[in-house]
């Protein structure tokens, strides 16, 4: 784990914040960078204390820049309750058990970015079903799944790539 994990996982969480406020892009896209920041969370952190801190930062969040509370945190709590087993099944067992952190140097871009896929896929089939509540056509939620997905992409792989650590071991 980086050593300053704390500090950046609270500025990517204000940063954020200033997203969900600020930046509008379409009503197609819904750009979150919470699902990589969960997924990043060290090894070591079990999936009990995952789960508290996916809904501080949700709730946090949804508190301060949503408007809608408790959108994120329910969309971001089944991501800390897979986190494990998605790394358990991209990286191996190993990684958990070794107490080692997975990144991009380390297993490669492309498990990296199986893993943030599918977090990211989660995180936003639960947030747009949430937000959509039944009252939007179905082709509407298909188009924003897939730009939200690849915009989540592209902003979770520098996220990724800034909270796991950068070493060959």
């Amino acid at each position: 784990m980086k050593k300053n994990f704390i500090l950046l996982y609270v500025l990517l969480v204000a940063a954020q914040m200033l997203i969900c406020n600020y930046l509008h892009l379409t009503s197609y896209v819904q750009l979150s960078l919470l699902p990589a920041l969960i997924l990043c969370l060290p090894t070591r952190v079990r999936t009990s204390v995952a789960l508290l801190i996916a809904f501080a930062t949700g709730m946090a969040v949804d508190l301060i820049a949503e408007g809608a509370p408790g959108i994120n945190t329910v969309a971001l709590l089944p991501v800390a309750l897979l986190r494990r087993t998605v790394c358990d099944f991209i990286f191996g067992e190993e990684l958990v058990l070794r107490g080692e952190e997975f990144s991009i140097r380390k297993y490669g871009l492309p498990k990296v970015l199986f893993a943030l896929f599918l977090v990211q896929a989660l995180f936003l089939l639960i947030y747009l079903w949430a937000d959509g509540a039944g009252t939007r056509p179905f082709l509407f939620n298909l188009i924003r799944f897939g730009a939200s997905l690849a915009a989540g992409m592209l902003l979770g792989i520098p996220v990724t790539d800034m909270l796991t650590p950068d070493d060959r071991k």
